[in-house]
């Protein structure tokens, strides 16, 4: 057992450790963009319901296990749910707590390296004169990673990850509230600073008061939040919008219940739960849907916005795009660079440390480790799952990872989770535990939605994902009245449901986890690259016999198409603008075109060429090098379940049991 029970030092630390938990990459990266692709403001209809019939409940599930755990002397998921169930089941399945944490921080630790270095680096005004390309460069020279090659390694992008996980373990050594209350009482308050700063000079961009602002930043702030309800009725919405839900609130991982042991038993846990749920939704909703957008569409246009932020992902935007962005800001550059990547570093590092914990309190519960040695354990434990990340290309393993980790087993854990709370242990005990000490009063209608509703939408969400369809439809495309093939998941099935089909022929999405197994998101993408590629050849061998007279007579001719775009009628602005974004690409390139050197285009034909032979060989050989990412999460989990096991042991040895 721990030498010494620990205690949270203050309610405001465990409220903004909870939230800092909680507050991540994704409330600034993820829901902007998901917001925008899923309906704008639309999107905070499903988003909102999500919140009340999985959001909120399993929040106070988390707690009220948590702090019921810690009364029995645990304080990590297997514990905790074996105090809630004596079938051993529940323990073993209570190990995906363990195992979430540490598959998530190996990745996501190496995110938080990307923050550290993006935010000292523009502090020091590096960044100066860089293009989108220059800053892609950076993070190439960060991270080592090549299109189509397999192996990344950056010495100095290794040295920073090491000194990242080094920095992690002592703020963990340090404690509770000495380390990660202390660290979370520093970092939110500066994380709520910068993103308020930033928020409020982003959104005063105008044409009229910046020369570079192509549009005023409150469009971008319309494009976010304008209501498209059309998009409501599309199953894959409200999908994304309870994906969101889990991503946003750290649910489904074991932090949550760890944090929660270390209170009394009649500590409150409903409203200090609530507000940190409420702290959470103010970041992302508030702050992180006024500062990614809005600035970039001030500055790009909203059609490359749309571009960038189509698979529902802000990365782009916030790694590659915005260090150049704020070049155009003048002398509050360095500033605004280091305020946006410092904000994403708190975000971050705050998560962090909460996947270290429980698994620093198992050990600490179990092997009698002092909490330097659990801490030191915990940056060993990562290695071999760190290493692989930092080593290959994010394909290969910090995809895989996330998949798994960070997406499908939040919802079966959230599911296990929720069936033992209400069913198992039983509701009207849990309902008490859950109002025990509360400062707040639930409304009683979340009993009935935590023991009936919850488990449902979980299930909904679950075989979902599992059994996720391509579900593609033949449609017509309104910019250029042609056919097209798109991909709409369940859409078309439900719908068919209703109105007697069709039904498209059934297909195994390569996001869902079928597909995922079969490498059917591999066979999506291998097309469509090497078809890229071989655009991309075809247009340099043309280029090497075109004249520069024939290269102004095509500008000339893209101008006049853009010219008659801007009176063709039936367009909508957005239509419009995006039409014109694809034209101008075109004169761009032709431009740049007719600077280079005859030897200049030689090269670059040779380039890709190269490139087409590694794109081969890269998709040849990622399907073997996923089956031995998955042989690998199999094995910790394997491993944890040993741990856990040797500790049940000993508990018995010593009548602890």
């Amino acid at each position: 057992m721990a030498k010494k029970k620990e205690r949270w030092a203050s309610r405001v630390g465990l409220v903004l450790a909870m939230a800092g938990n909680a507050v991540g990459l994704g409330n600034f990266l993820r829901f902007p963009a998901q917001a925008a692709k899923n309906g704008g403001g639309a999107f905070l209809i499903p988003y909102f319901v999500a919140l009340v019939v999985v959001g909120l409940p399993l929040i106070w599930v988390e707690w009220a296990m948590g702090r019921y755990g810690g009364q029995h002397g645990h304080h990590s998921a297997p514990g905790i749910f074996q105090t809630h169930s004596r079938n051993r089941f529940w323990k073993y399945f209570g190990v995906m707590g363990l195992w979430s944490c540490l598959v998530i921080a190996s990745y996501y630790l190496y995110i938080e390296t990307w923050t550290m270095a993006y935010a000292g680096y523009s502090l020091m005004n590096g960044f100066k004169g860089m293009d989108p390309e220059g800053v892609g460069n950076f993070f190439g020279s960060l991270t080592g990673e090549k299109d189509y090659q397999l192996i990344a390694i950056s010495p100095w992008g290794m040295g920073l990850f090491a000194l990242c996980i080094t920095l992690n373990v002592f703020i963990l050594s340090r404690g509770l509230a000495k380390g990660i209350e202390l660290v979370s009482k520093v970092g939110m308050p500066l994380l709520i600073l910068f993103a308020a700063i930033l928020a409020v000079r982003g959104l005063f961009i105008t044409p009229e008061n910046d020369v570079n602002a192509q549009a005023p930043a409150l469009e971008g702030l319309r494009f976010v939040w304008e209501p498209r309800y059309t998009q409501l009725d599309d199953p894959t919405v409200w999908l994304a919008a309870a994906g969101q839900i889990f991503f946003t609130l750290s649910i489904g991982m074991g932090s949550i219940h760890c944090y929660a042991s270390y209170l009394r038993q009649q500590d409150d846990i409903a409203l200090t739960g609530a507000t940190a749920g409420w702290t959470n939704e103010f970041c992302e909703v508030i702050l992180g849907g006024s500062i990614l957008i809005p600035i970039a569409v001030a500055y790009l246009g909203l059609s490359e916005v749309q571009e960038r932020t189509a698979g529902g992902s802000g990365f782009s935007l916030g790694f590659f795009v915005f260090p150049s962005l704020f070049n155009k800001w003048g002398a509050f550059a360095p500033v605004a660079g280091f305020m946006w990547f410092g904000l994403l570093f708190f975000a971050a590092i705050t998560s962090s440390l909460a996947m270290g914990q429980p698994l620093m309190a198992f050990l600490q519960q179990e092997f009698n480790y002092s909490r330097e040695k659990s801490a030191l354990a915990f940056g060993v434990m990562l290695l071999p799952l760190a290493l692989p990340v930092a080593l290959f290309h994010s394909n290969a393993f910090s995809d895989e990872f996330d998949y798994w980790a960070g997406t499908v087993m939040l919802v079966v854990f959230a599911m296990g989770e929720a069936i033992l709370f209400a069913w198992i242990s039983g509701m009207d005990r849990g309902w008490a535990e859950m109002l025990s000490g509360a400062e707040l009063q639930i409304p009683r209608f979340f009993y009935y939605i935590i023991k009936y509703v919850t488990p449902v939408f979980l299930l909904i969400i679950l075989v979902s994902v599992v059994f996720k369809p391509v579900g593609e439809v033949e449609m017509l495309d309104k910019a250029t009245g042609k056919p097209k093939t798109e991909a709409q998941s369940w859409t078309p099935y439900l719908r068919g449901l209703f109105t007697g089909g069709p039904f498209p022929r059934w297909e195994f999405a390569g996001d869902g986890v079928i597909g995922k197994l079969l490498h059917n998101d591999i066979a999506e993408t291998r097309p469509a690259k090497l078809k890229s590629i071989d655009e991309a050849i075809r247009k340099a061998e043309a280029d090497l016999k075109r004249t520069d007279e024939q290269r102004q007579a095509e500008i000339t001719a893209l101008n006049n198409e853009s010219a008659a775009i801007e009176k063709k009628e039936g367009l909508t602005l957005e239509e419009r603008r995006a039409e014109l974004y694809k034209l101008d690409n075109k004169r761009k390139d032709l431009e740049k075109n007719r600077t280079l050197t005859p030897e200049a285009r030689e090269e670059r034909l040779d380039r890709l060429l190269a490139s087409r032979t590694d794109a081969e060989h890269f998709y040849e050989a990622l399907p073997t090098w996923r089956n031995i990412d998955r042989l690998l999460l199999v094995g910790v989990y394997a491993f944890l379940c040993v741990l856990v096991f040797w500790a049940w042991s000993r508990r018995r040895a010593e009548g602890r049991a």
